[in-house]
C-alpha cells in the first residue's frame, strides 16, 4: 500500500506516520533550526536587527561626514538638523515595505527604495534646517552627510543580505513549513524550495485528505502527514509556524477554517492562487460589496511599450557594437588562427511569431570527422532520446567534445555569443527575452512541455531571464519554461535593466 494512501485517513493519535519510501526527514525534529543564528536572522532578532544596523550604520555615516570636514567632530545649530537624517530615512524605509519578510530579497530590488529614502530624507532635513535656523545646513556638511549615510546604509543592507543568504543555502538557518495539497503543483512546491534553500523555508511534509500518488507527481521528497483536522498536532510535533496552501483535494471551505485556525495558532499562511500562470504584478484588487476581485492586465507585445523597447535595443546594441570592436576582431582571429573552419557560426532558430531566422555566434568548435546532415549545422546536438528527460539541449551534446582551446574559452566568458548584437541590429533578436532554440526542438518541446510556446510571443533575447538564474546548459527545461513566462507576464524596462545587471554578475561565474 502506498504511503501516500495510507496517511490520507490518519487517526488522531499523536503519533507521526513514518514513510515507507524514504527515510524519516530531520526536518521533522522539532528543534533543527534553533540557537543564536536562527533567532537572529530568521527570528524575532532579525526583525529588530535590520533596523537597528540601518539607524546605527546611518548615523555612523552622518557622524563620518560632520566629521571630515575638520580635525574634531563639533555640532553647531546649523549641522544639528543633519542630525535627524538617520532616523527620517529609516521611517521612509519602513513605510516604503523594506522591513517587511520577503522570501528571497536580491540586492537590486532595494537600490532605489534605498537611494530615495536618504535622498528624500536630506531633502526634508534641509527643510527643517530652514525651518529651525532659517536656512538649509552648510552645502557641503549637507552633501557628505546624504552621500556617507546611503554608503553606509547600502554596505550594511548588502551584508546583511548576504550573511542571511549565505546561512540559508547551507541550511544553517530556515523555517519548516507545510504544505496543503500534495498534488503536482504542492509537489513542485516542495521540489523548487528544497532545491533553492536560499528561500529560507525547508518543507517537512504535506496535509491532504486524498493525495495523488507519488507517480503521479513525479516525486515526493517529504511525507504526507495527515488531513486538514491533523493541523494542531503536527504543528505541536514538528514546530513549524508556516503554511503554504497548493492545490488540494479539501474543500474550499475547510480550506477557510484552516487558514483561519492557523491564524489563531500564529502560523504564516501563504497561497498559490488558482490560475497562477496568468497572474502578474499588475494585478488590480477591487470589491462588489464584500466579493474580492482581481482583475489581470496582461503586456502587449505588439504595444507601443515594445517598440520602445525595440529602438533601445538596437541604439544599445549599435553602442556595444562600436566599444566592443576590439574585442570582436580579437576573438575573431583567435578563431582564425585556431582551427580551420568559418569565423562565425550560423544556426537556424526560431523567433517571435515562430519565424525562423539564422543566429549568430563565434565558432568554438571543430568541424565532426563525419559529418551528418542534420537540421543545425556542424555544432548540432541530437535529438530526442540522448537528452535527458525534461532537459534543455545546450552547452556540449553528444558524445565527441568537438571545442577547441580558443572555443573552451569564448563558452566560459560567453564572448561567443556577442555576434548576436548583429541579429539585434537586425531586428531578429533582443538584447533580453527567452533564449532562441533550434526547430527541431521547438516541435519537439511544442508537444511535451506545457505553454512551451508562449515564448515566441516576444522576441528572443540574447539573456534572459531564466540564465541570470543559472538555467544555461542542459538544465530543466520546465523551469526554464516556468522562468520564460514569468518575464513576459511582468514585463518592464526596469525589469529589462535588472537582468542586464544581473547578467554582468553571472558572466563573472562560468558560464558553462
Amino acid at each position: 500500500m502506498e504511503i501516500s494512501r495510507q496517511t490520507s485517513s490518519l487517526p488522531l493519535t499523536g503519533q507521526l506516520p513514518a514513510r515507507r519510501d524514504a527515510p524519516f526527514p530531520q526536518s521533522l525534529q522539532r528543534g533543527k533550526f534553533g540557537g543564536p543564528l536562527q533567532w537572529l536572522l530568521e527570528g524575532t532578532g532579525w526583525s529588530i536587527l535590520r533596523p537597528g544596523v540601518d539607524l546605527l550604520l546611518m548615523y555612523v555615516g552622518t557622524i563620518l561626514a560632520l566629521g571630515s570636514a575638520g580635525a574634531t567632530f563639533q555640532v553647531s545649530a546649523s549641522r544639528a538638523p543633519l542630525l535627524a537624517l538617520p532616523p527620517i530615512a529609516l521611517a521612509l524605509l519602513y513605510l516604503r515595505g523594506l522591513y517587511r519578510t520577503r522570501l528571497r530579497a536580491l540586492i537590486l530590488d532595494g537600490v532605489v527604495p534605498v537611494i530615495s529614502a536618504v535622498s528624500v530624507g536630506a531633502m526634508t532635513v534641509a527643510m527643517l534646517g530652514i525651518l529651525v535656523n532659517g536656512g538649509i545646513p552648510n552645502q557641503r556638511d549637507w552633501l557628505r552627510a546624504w552621500l556617507f549615510a546611503l554608503l553606509a546604509l547600502g554596505l550594511g543592507r548588502i551584508t546583511l543580505t548576504f550573511s542571511q543568504r549565505f546561512a540559508r543555502r547551507r541550511r544553517l538557518v530556515g523555517k519548516p513549513v507545510l504544505i496543503m495539497g500534495a498534488g503536482l503543483v504542492g509537489s513542485q512546491v516542495a521540489r523548487r524550495l528544497d532545491h533553492h534553500p536560499e528561500y529560507g523555508l525547508a518543507p517537512v511534509g504535506f496535509l491532504d485528505d486524498d493525495p495523488r500518488s507519488i507517480a503521479e507527481v513525479g516525486g515526493r521528497d517529504v511525507p504526507v502527514l495527515g488531513t486538514a483536522e491533523d493541523l494542531d498536532m503536527i504543528v505541536e510535533r514538528t514546530g513549524v509556524r508556516n503554511l503554504i496552501v497548493a492545490f488540494s483535494s479539501v474543500a474550499d471551505a475547510r480550506i477557510s477554517r484552516l487558514i483561519q485556525r492557523c491564524q489563531e495558532l500564529g502560523i504564516e499562511v501563504s497561497v498559490v492562487p488558482r490560475m497562477f500562470d496568468t497572474i502578474n504584478d499588475r494585478v488590480g484588487y477591487d470589491t462588489v460589496g464584500g466579493l474580492p476581485l482581481l482583475s489581470f492586465s496582461g503586456v502587449n507585445p505588439k504595444g507601443v511599450q515594445f517598440a520602445v523597447k525595440h529602438v533601445i535595443d538596437r541604439v544599445s546594441a549599435t553602442l556595444l557594437l562600436i566599444v566592443l570592436s576590439p574585442l570582436l576582431a580579437l576573438a575573431a582571429l583567435v578563431v582564425r588562427v585556431s582551427s580551420s573552419g568559418p569565423v562565425l557560426f550560423r544556426q537556424r532558430r526560431v523567433g517571435r511569431d515562430g519565424t525562423e531566422f539564422d543566429l549568430y555566434k563565434f565558432r568554438s568548435m571543430r568541424a565532426p570527422r563525419q559529418p551528418t546532415v542534420q537540421p543545425g549545422g556542424i555544432e548540432t546536438g541530437v535529438l530526442d532520446g540522448l537528452l535527458p528527460v525534461d532537459t534543455a539541449p545546450g552547452g556540449v551534446e553528444g558524445s565527441e567534445d568537438r571545442r577547441t582551446l580558443a572555443g573552451r574559452i569564448l563558452r566560459r566568458t560567453s564572448i561567443d555569443e556577442l555576434p548576436q548584437l548583429l541579429n539585434v541590429l537586425r531586428g531578429e533578436m533582443s538584447l533580453v527575452g527567452p533564449r532562441p532554440e533550434r526547430p527541431e526542438f521547438v516541435e519537439l518541446f511544442g508537444r511535451d512541455i506545457a505553454r512551451y510556446g508562449d515564448r515566441h510571443r516576444v522576441k528572443s533575447g540574447i539573456t534572459g531571464w531564466a540564465q541570470v538564474h543559472g538555467l544555461r546548459g542542459q538544465t530543466s527545461l520546465a523551469e526554464r519554461v516556468e522562468w520564460d513566462n514569468y518575464y513576459i507576464a511582468h514585463w518592464s524596462l526596469a525589469l529589462d535593466l535588472k537582468i542586464a545587471l544581473l547578467t554582468i554578475v553571472a558572466l563573472l561565474r562560468n558560464a558553462e
